[in-house]
This record gives C-alpha cells, sequence and structure tokens, in this order.
C-alpha cells in the first residue's frame, strides 16, 4: 500500500501553496497525491421530480466546470514533477468530506490552505481550516 496524501483544492492561492508542499513531500517519498474539490451542495427534499432532474443537470455541469477550472489546472502545473497525482470531486460538506475521503482512502496526511474563497459566514461560523484542525482522521496541515 503506498503513502497517500490528500489536497483540498478550491482555486485559492493558499489551496495552490497546499498543492506544492503536498507534491514536494510526496517527492520525497514517493506518496500518491489527490487533488480534492468539494462543491457544496444541498439537497431539498421538497422539491418536484422535475426540479429533482434540472438539478442533477446542472449538479453535472458544476462537477464537469470544476474539474475543467480548478482541478485541472493544480494537476496540469505538477505535470512535470515526478508524483503520482489523482483527483476527486465530489458534493457536501467541505471539512467532512475531506475527512471522509482521507478516510476512506487510507490517506497519511491532509494539506489544505488557511484561506480559501470562503463566505463571510464561514468566517464567522468557522473555517473549513479551523474545522479540519478539529475532525481531521489524520495530520493535517494548513498552509498559509
Amino acid at each position: 500500500m503506498s503513502i497517500r496524501y490528500i489536497v483540498g483544492c478550491d482555486g485559492s492561492p493558499a489551496s495552490e501553496r497546499a498543492a506544492q508542499l503536498a507534491v514536494a513531500h510526496a517527492k520525497s517519498c514517493g506518496a500518491v497525491v489527490t487533488i480534492v474539490h468539494i462543491l457544496e451542495w444541498s439537497p431539498y427534499s421538497f422539491l418536484t421530480p422535475e426540479e429533482i432532474e434540472e438539478r442533477h443537470k446542472k449538479r453535472n455541469e458544476e462537477l464537469a466546470r470544476a474539474k475543467e477550472h480548478i482541478v485541472d489546472p493544480v494537476i496540469g502545473s505538477f505535470a512535470d514533477a515526478g508524483v503520482e497525482l489523482d483527483c476527486t470531486i465530489k458534493f457536501g460538506h467541505v471539512a467532512e468530506t475531506l475527512a471522509q475521503i482521507a478516510e476512506e482512502s487510507g490517506a497519511e496526511q491532509i494539506f489544505i490552505g488557511r484561506t480559501g474563497h470562503s463566505t463571510l459566514a464561514s468566517r464567522i461560523f468557522g473555517s473549513v481550516a479551523s474545522t479540519m484542525a478539529q475532525i481531521a482522521p489524520v495530520p493535517c496541515t494548513i498552509v498559509p
């Protein structure tokens, strides 16, 4: 079983620095780096079947956009780094989903940026970084 690192990536400069640090560590020990992007999405159970179908279409469009505009550029920037990279894009609560992915994949460490593309509400009620520091199932490196 190889060493795996998880990098939470939202396209922010801090998440790019987290990816750089993870790749540097991975290169030194032969680890695999999984670039993870989480799209916040809340399910609405009171929607009509037509609305559910429309939301499903929009979800697929959002996944494709996130891969094209956020994940693929990060992976492309490390194409010559000599490190195996893969990606995961999911919907859910960012911190909880990152922790779940880390646990399910057997990751040894999570790398995230201290600040990302967050809203004012997340700054008031708690950021991904502060939540990850509390709930991460493995060591979590928070990169400034």
